[in-house]
């Protein structure tokens, strides 16, 4: 013995009246509404993908990288007024700051605020400013971040930036507000690394 496909069983003779056929095309028109009703496998995936990719932007923005805007002209001409740029934040959670490195922190005097600096001494380092020229351990820093047109002349005698601390200058020296006025910057208040300009697209590129 087998069983019969029901998709395809027939009515013993005699027995197809118009009751039962109408039965039957009952049943078919049921099924196909069900049928039109299931959410279709393309449509799935496509509602799954993008579900995996709001979360992973999620996470990329909430632990890795984070978009952010430039406000004023004290990072020209390596960052432009209205820039939009990627900041690393996970960078300095598993290495090291150095000397060179283009960080964003919060402002000391003023928790909300957020400042975007060059990092031109770590902790230990002697430094200090003769009418613009920067020293880093008694050695001239080289500078090629700077030109000419932003040098200033303003000295800062020497200092040893302290255990844990920072000394940011602005690349636009003569119109930056950085370790000359508000001191070294704290390393818990440094929360990420300039890392990519989107835009604008003329402007695109990796921040150094």
């Amino acid at each position: 013995m087998f069983e019969e496909d029901p998709a395809r069983a027939e009515l013993p003779p005699g027995e197809q009246g118009g009751k039962d056929t109408q039965t039957g095309e009952r049943d078919s028109a049921e099924e196909t509404a069900a049928a039109a009703l299931r959410p279709h496998p393309w449509t799935t995936s496509w509602i799954r993908d993008i579900l995996v990719s709001i979360g992973v932007s999620a996470f990329i923005i909430v632990f890795l990288y984070q978009p952010v805007r430039v406000e004023g002209t004290s990072m020209q001409p390596t960052l432009q007024d209205e820039d939009r740029l990627f900041i690393n934040k996970i960078a300095y959670r598993v290495g090291e700051i150095h000397r060179g490195d283009v960080i964003v922190f919060l402002y000391p005097h003023d928790h909300s605020k957020s400042y975007i600096k060059r990092v031109v001494a770590v902790s230990g380092d002697e430094v200090r400013i003769d009418h613009g020229r920067v020293y880093v351990n008694g050695k001239p820093l080289k500078e090629d971040y700077v030109p000419r047109r932003f040098t200033d002349e303003r000295s800062l005698p020497d200092e040893i930036v302290p255990p844990h601390e920072y000394f940011v200058l602005g690349d636009h020296r003569s119109v930056a507000s950085d370790s000359r006025e508000f001191g070294p910057v704290e390393r818990d208040l440094i929360y990420g690394k300039a890392a990519f300009v989107y835009w604008p697209m003329d402007q695109m590129g990796v921040v150094r």
